[in-house]
């Protein structure tokens, strides 16, 4: 196997999976709705949340999908809707075994080209660690986790317990945003995913480095947000002259300003043009952006990493890192 591009941000939704409130009780469970062989739509109670495709389920297609686009291997992550944060801890860690084992299956026929990524019940800290460990010893090799836990961002204390984990078990973390706010002014044109997305992610950044966790964490947690790091990367000088300016409300927990951080994490390459890459680049460093593509979703980069391969400010080296050599490093250590 080469690994000319590694895509770290790639969604799956098995088939197969039970009737949720039978397996986990509860009600109101995602479901899906299966209108072909190729085609299929994620319910929600009876309202359309999403249409897929058999990319999503059917490994051949995706492994089609990756050859023409020239990518040697994808992380495969959950769907965040699964993620179920918001149930009781019990019913989140039965989903997550369900989805969890059905992703090893379904990678298993890519062989090393499809990194399975599980997801946890990260509104219980001792249960997200076991379900990690049970996760790992399976053959997954890290976690996705959503942003925020209700009202908790990621310095709460019990995901801090989940995150200091990861470290002590050498499991890569990645960060994707969910729950967006709602709002009716967001319910035109997409705009939680084109406003609500890129602002939780800049929150949740923010809230690892004013509110102490790099402090705490062990500097082997490996950790990556998507999307390019949402607005944070642009906005990174703001957030350094109000740390400076105003101290008394902004420095929170954190040793230093926020671009004394950047180098505790990564974020992936799916900014879709190549002014916001070079600015990505530019403010995270060659060494800490990854390929990402959310495939296989329609508001995803196609092919993967088409921008990064077409950036002319790039060096050769450069590009080596962002299309696979950070990429190992975020997997490997």
């Amino acid at each position: 196997m080469t690994t000319g591009v590694v895509d770290v941000h790639t969604h799956v939704v098995p088939k197969g999976w039970p009737d949720l409130g039978a397996a986990c009780g509860g009600s109101g469970w995602p479901w899906l709705r299966v209108d072909s062989e190729r085609a299929a739509m994620i319910m929600v109670g009876e309202a359309e949340f999403r249409p897929i495709g058999a990319e999503c389920w059917d490994a051949s297609r995706r492994l089609a999908d990756m050859d023409a686009d020239g990518v040697d291997v994808q992380v495969v992550s959950p769907t965040p809707v699964f993620f179920s944060y918001d149930r009781p801890a019990d019913q989140a860690v039965k989903v997550a075994r369900i989805f969890n084992d059905l992703t090893l299956e379904l990678t298993a026929a890519g062989g090393d080209r499809l990194v399975p990524f599980c997801q946890v019940p990260l509104q219980d800290p001792d249960a997200a660690c076991a379900e990690l460990d049970r996760c790992l010893a399976a053959g997954h090799v890290g976690v996705e986790i959503g942003n925020h836990v209700g009202d908790r961002d990621l310095d709460d204390a019990g995901v801090v317990t989940f995150l200091q984990h990861c470290a002590e078990v050498g499991a890569p973390v990645f960060v994707h945003p969910w729950d967006m706010p709602n709002s009716p002014r967001l319910d035109r044109w997409m705009a939680r995913w084109l406003t609500g997305m890129p602002a939780e992610t800049h929150l949740s950044v923010l809230a690892m480095i004013l509110g102490g966790v790099f402090d705490k964490v062990p500097e082997t947690l490996r950790i990556c947000f998507a999307h390019g790091g949402g607005s944070f990367p642009f906005w990174l000088g703001r957030a350094d002259n109000a740390w400076h300016r105003r101290g008394d409300l902004v420095r929170g927990a954190s040793a230093g300003p926020p671009s004394s951080y950047l180098d505790r994490f990564h974020v992936d390459s799916v900014v879709f043009a190549a002014p916001a890459l070079r600015l990505l680049v530019d403010t995270m460093g060659s060494d800490r952006v990854l390929v990402g593509s959310d495939y296989p979703y329609p508001l995803g980069e196609r092919p993967a990493g088409a921008v990064v391969r077409a950036a002319d400010f790039l060096t050769d080296d450069e590009r080596h890192k962002l299309l696979s050599a950070n990429a190992l490093r975020f997997l490997h250590g």
